[in-house]
C-alpha cells in the first residue's frame, strides 16, 4: 500500500466527480479535472465545495478541456454519466500510462466490463458512493449528506483493492471495501432502481415523498426485494460465494432514504431539466439480466418500460 502523492484524473467532473476529486486534491493529491461546463468559472474563480463534512474551497484546481493536457496518471476517476459511456474509451485514453489504474466511480450495471475490454481487467475498479451531491451554481457543489464510498476491485483481488483504498486514506472520505464487486453492484441498485426510479416515474417528486407515500413505499419494498432475487440468481450464476442480505439491505436503504429528507437524485433532476436519464445502465441491464436468469421482475420491467418511454421524449 501506498499514501504518497498521487496524480490523479477526473473524467467527468459534475458533482460527484467534483466532489470526491476534490476531497483527494484537498488531501494533497495532484488532481486534475477534465471540465467543459463550468471550466471557464472554474478556472477563473476556483471549486467550491459546501460539505457537511467540513466546507472546503480549491482556490486555483487543475482544469482542463482535453485529456490530453493531463496527460497520464497513476489514477482515472471515471465519474461520467453512463449515458456518456460510448465516449468514455476516448476520453480515457490520453491519461493511460502503463501502471494506471481506473476507478469507475459511476452508477449502473457492466460498466466495468467495458473498461476492462478497453483498458486489461486487471487496473479496473469500481466505486459505489452512497451520498446526496447536488450541483449548485456554477463552480459551486452542494453536499448534503452521506458520501461513503464502497471500493471493489474487478477481478476482486484484494492487493489492489488495498491500494486503493491507500488513496483515500488522508481523505475525508470514508472508505469501505468489498469482496465482491458485482454483489456491490447490484445492493447499489437496490437504492437506486427504487428510488431515482420512482422520483422520476411519479412525476418528478423527491425521496421524501416516495418513503412517505404508502403505496410508493411498498413499491419500492418490492423493487428492492425483485433486485435481490435478480443479484443473487447473477451472483450465483458467475460461480461467486457471497450473497445479498435481503432483509439487512432492505432495512438499510430504507432508514437511510428516511432520514435523507428532502432529496432530488440525479436521475430525477436530468428527468426535470429535460436531460437524457441514465436508464440502460441503471434500469436495462440489471432487467435483462434478471430475464435471461429466469427471474420474474414484474415491477422493474413496468418501471423501466415507463422510463424508456419518458427517456425517448428527452
Amino acid at each position: 500500500m501506498t499514501n504518497q502523492r498521487q496524480k490523479v484524473a477526473v473524467i467527468g467532473s459534475g458533482a460527484i466527480g467534483s466532489y470526491y476529486g476534490g476531497r483527494l486534491a484537498e488531501a494533497g493529491h495532484d488532481v486534475h479535472f477534465l471540465m467543459r461546463r463550468d471550466y471557464h468559472v472554474v478556472h477563473d474563480g476556483g471549486l467550491r465545495v459546501i460539505s457537511t463534512d467540513g466546507d472546503f474551497t480549491l482556490t486555483t484546481p487543475q482544469v482542463a478541456l482535453s485529456s490530453k493536457e493531463i496527460g497520464p496518471v497513476d489514477w482515472v476517476i471515471c465519474a461520467l454519466k453512463s449515458t456518456s459511456i460510448k465516449d468514455a474509451q476516448e476520453l480515457l485514453r490520453p491519461c493511460i500510462g502503463a501502471n494506471t489504474r481506473i476507478l469507475a466511480l459511476m452508477n449502473g450495471l457492466g460498466l466495468e466490463e467495458r473498461f476492462a475490454g478497453w483498458f486489461g481487467p486487471e487496473r479496473i475498479f469500481g466505486g459505489m458512493a452512497f451520498t446526496c451531491i447536488n450541483r449548485g451554481e456554477p463552480g459551486y457543489i452542494h453536499h448534503l449528506k452521506y458520501g461513503p464510498v464502497t471500493l471493489a476491485h474487478f477481478q476482486n483481488n484484494p492487493v489492489e483493492l488495498d491500494i486503493a483504498a491507500a488513496l483515500w486514506e488522508q481523505s475525508k472520505v470514508t472508505i469501505t471495501t468489498s469482496p465482491s464487486l458485482l454483489r456491490s453492484r447490484w445492493e447499489k441498485l437496490c437504492w437506486n432502481i427504487p428510488f431515482s426510479g420512482l422520483c422520476v416515474a411519479a412525476g418528478g417528486v423527491t425521496t421524501d415523498r416516495i418513503v412517505g407515500d404508502r403505496d410508493l413505499r411498498k413499491t419500492a419494498h418490492t423493487l428492492m426485494e425483485e433486485v435481490i432475487a435478480a443479484g443473487n440468481a447473477d451472483l450465483a450464476a458467475k460461480s461467486e460465494q457471497v450473497r445479498i442480505d435481503g432483509l439487512s439491505v432492505i432495512k438499510r436503504m430504507f432508514a437511510l432514504t428516511d432520514t435523507m429528507g428532502v432529496y432530488r437524485p440525479s436521475t430525477m433532476i436530468d428527468f426535470i431539466e429535460g436531460r437524457v436519464m441514465e436508464i440502460e445502465a441503471m434500469f436495462g441491464e440489471p432487467l435483462r439480466r434478471a430475464g435471461s436468469l429466469g427471474v420474474n421482475t414484474p415491477q422493474l420491467a413496468l418501471l423501466t418500460a415507463i422510463l424508456r418511454s419518458l427517456n425517448a421524449q428527452r
